[in-house]
């Protein structure tokens, strides 16, 4: 599915929290139409990377395009706004809206639609992910955890952008709900061509849905690759990672 026009370049990217310097002169390219995975060690900075690229955390230096322009270190500019989705990872929805009215936030804000156009839409967006037409109304501390996930997705993708951003979007769900939001998430790359970009742990959404993986660590990119490359990388961590009897049984 992907090929090598990359859609987002990182170059030379620190960033630093007071004295503690989070990640160092750290380079990463996202390809157009890939399923891109930031793994590594709890504290390794790869939400730090995700949310730097998004212009959430401020970079001490370096350089973020997106679609070929750049990335300020305030944030990107509205139009390449529009033209990203995030998922926070507990979905972030605003608990006062129901969910059609948390998926037409984004809608609101950036284009001038006329409400009834904006509600019609926000319908769509909801079954797109899989919910029931009546999940719309309801409020957010009536669905459960995957329908939280599956909301906020409908959120992200409200704007139909061109890359996807999801943090630990598996995360709290049962291996079932878990296994059906990873095929969601590639059913819509291929049907909608998006870029996806995603921190995760999950072994097991490493290995049916992800093209790469871009392992964060001692405050670089330590390795990218397939899980093959993975496997076959001399990393403490990452050996461990990928080659553990739990890595075995997910990964075959």
């Amino acid at each position: 599915m992907a090929n090598e026009a990359p859609v987002i370049c990182v170059r030379d990217l620190s960033v630093g929290f007071g004295d503690r310097l989070v990640l160092d002169h750290l380079d990463l390219d996202v390809r157009r139409g890939e399923i891109l995975a930031i793994v590594g060690a709890s504290g390794s900075g790869k939400s730090v990377l995700l949310r730097s690229i998004l212009g959430l955390v401020r970079r001490s230096s370096g350089t973020v395009e997106a679609f070929g322009q750049a990335v300020g270190p305030d944030g990107p500019d509205v139009e390449i706004e529009k033209r990203w989705g995030v998922l926070f990872q507990f979905g972030a929805l605003f608990s006062a809206l129901t969910v059609a009215q948390n998926v037409a936030v984004p809608m609101r804000e950036f284009l001038d639609l006329p409400p009834p156009l904006v509600e019609q839409l926000s319908q769509l967006k909801i079954e797109l992910v899989g919910l029931k037409p009546g999940d719309g109304q309801k409020m957010p501390s009536e669905l459960s955890g995957g329908m939280i996930k599956r909301a906020a997705l409908a959120r992200a993708l409200a704007l139909d952008p061109e890359i996807l951003f999801l943090d630990e979007p598996t995360s709290g769900l049962d291996p079932i709900s878990a296994s059906d939001f990873d095929n969601l998430i590639e059913d819509l790359r291929n049907t909608l061509g998006l870029t996806v970009v995603m921190v995760t742990h999950d072994l097991d959404t490493l290995h049916a849905i992800v093209d790469r993986i871009a392992v964060v660590g001692e405050q670089r990119i330590l390795i990218e690759g397939d899980i093959a490359a993975m496997r076959r990388f001399d990393h403490p961590w990452v050996r461990s990672y990928f080659n553990s009897p739990r890595a075995r049984a997910a990964l075959g």
